[in-house]
């Protein structure tokens, strides 16, 4: 039996031909210009939704070539994903959970040690029993505890919860970039309008914790793969579709409002992934995965309440979708108005994290630089650069021209292709040596049992 296996591997290592071959953009059918400032050292282009349905997936056949007479050395590059600095939400420890003024009144006092490192916010951990409530919180950052620490003043803070008008809950601080290794707050708690308080009163145990997210500064960027601004009303949704070309990702979904819509709203949204009617199969075994449904939620709470400003805000959804990545994708984003008005929305857009592609500009300059693409034999490039890669904070912004046929483009030879496509009588015969053989062994082995 491991003869035969044997025999097996070594028919197949025997058949020529199968290692990719090397880049050649006169293989690569389509071609994006690169156009970048004055300048040297590394510089980066956004990707766009563009490249993904001509492109081999995973864009591992993205080559970057000089244009002029269609030859030269490939320039190494490195493709970046946006992502938060800080891979995870931190909790902060509370501190000196308290209260003052009289019992019942509301006036929670308590520390919160911070993470190491900058924030932009902290989210409170408030008993999810207790709803109908306007806070005020009055936020001071200290380097150290004590009565002779140094204070700085961040700022005033409404936080509320509105339930009984269904408006949602909101229990962020949105600071200003700080490093505070401490924050100091005071909560003034009572009871929103139409709302009563819990039977003890607000007291300090309604204080469970704190979360500290990444910064607003080390957030995910996006880029748009496509927009509407046609919203049909459906009985009691708004609806927008779109159809996404084979591979382009989708990531979010954002919704931009008609500009001088006041009103406040909480609308739940659902957004439904399938394969486009009619679309031929792409890869894989052909069939079409089930429909993806994702759903969230989208509010807008501006009101002033009890003399308490209240400013929260909430337009898009994370939407990370599969359905779409190796066939046509058709999205129907819905968003449910129950009984009422739909909402006035200006344009529907699905986004996608943003990607980079980096590359140093060659010492020549970045004149004559293009993106080729569209080859299915190439397999993904290894380049050092890309290893060792580590992202400039001042790299020069370059740009992609649209797409276009690359002009000298010509199939690959007969002879480049596959061994195996151009004769695949070969593998059928190693296939039946190697079954001839196993049989074989197999009747001997049955010979020696019965023997």
């Amino acid at each position: 039996m491991k003869a035969a296996a044997l025999l097996g591997l070594l028919l197949w290592q025997g058949v020529p031909g199968n290692e990719p071959p090397p880049a050649n953009p006169q293989f690569m059918k389509y071609e994006r210009a690169l156009s970048i400032g004055a300048g040297t050292g590394q510089a980066c282009a956004v990707l766009d939704a563009q490249i993904f349905p001509h492109a081999e997936p995973s864009l591992t056949d993205l080559r970057i070539f000089p244009t002029q007479g269609g030859t030269g050395r490939e320039v190494p590059y490195a493709i970046t994903l946006s992502e938060a600095v800080t891979e995870e939400t931190q909790p902060a420890r509370v501190l000196n959970l308290g209260s003052s003024g009289s019992s019942g009144a509301g006036r929670i006092v308590f520390d919160l040690e911070m993470p190491d490192r900058a924030y932009t916010g902290v989210t409170l951990d408030l008993d999810p029993e207790i709803h109908d409530f306007l806070a005020t919180a009055v936020v001071t950052g200290l380097d150290s505890l004590g009565g002779k620490a140094k204070s700085t003043a961040l700022g005033t803070f409404t936080l509320f919860d509105l339930a009984s008008q269904h408006l949602s809950r909101d229990t962020t601080l949105p600071l200003q970039e700080s490093t505070f290794h401490y924050l100091h707050l005071v909560l003034n708690v009572s009871a929103a309008p139409g709302g009563t308080a819990p039977a003890g009163g607000f007291v300090p145990a309604m204080v469970r914790g704190a979360q500290v997210p990444p910064s607003r500064e080390a957030q995910i960027l996006y880029t748009t793969v496509a927009e509407t601004t046609s919203v049909a009303t459906v009985g009691r949704e708004s609806r927008a579709s779109f159809v996404v070309p084979t591979r382009v990702p989708v990531e979010r979904v954002e919704f931009a409002l008609a500009p001088g819509f006041k009103a406040n709203f909480s609308r739940d949204v659902r957004v439904t992934a399938t394969i486009e009617p009619g679309a031929k199969p792409v890869d894989g075994d052909g069939r079409a995965p089930l429909p993806e449904v994702v759903t969230g939620n989208i509010l807008r709470v501006h009101a002033t309440e009890t003399g308490r400003e209240i400013r929260v805000e909430q337009l898009g959804i994370p939407a990370i979708l599969g359905s779409n990545l190796q066939q046509p994708a058709k999205i129907e984003v819905a968003i449910e108005n129950g009984d009422d008005e739909p909402l006035p929305i200006a344009a529907v857009r699905l986004e996608m994290r943003q990607r980079k592609l980096c590359f140093d500009v060659p010492a020549s300059g970045g004149t004559g630089l293009a993106l080729f693409y569209g080859d299915s034999r190439l397999a993904a490039p290894v380049y050092d650069y890309a290893r060792l890669f580590a992202a400039s904070g001042d790299a020069l912004a370059a740009g992609l021209g649209p797409e276009t046929l690359n002009p000298g483009y010509r199939p690959r030879p007969e002879e480049e292709r596959p061994f195996t496509e151009r004769h695949p009588e070969v593998l059928w015969i190693a296939l039946i040596v190697v079954i001839c053989v196993l049989g074989m062994v197999a009747l001997k082995s049955s010979r020696r049992v019965g023997g």
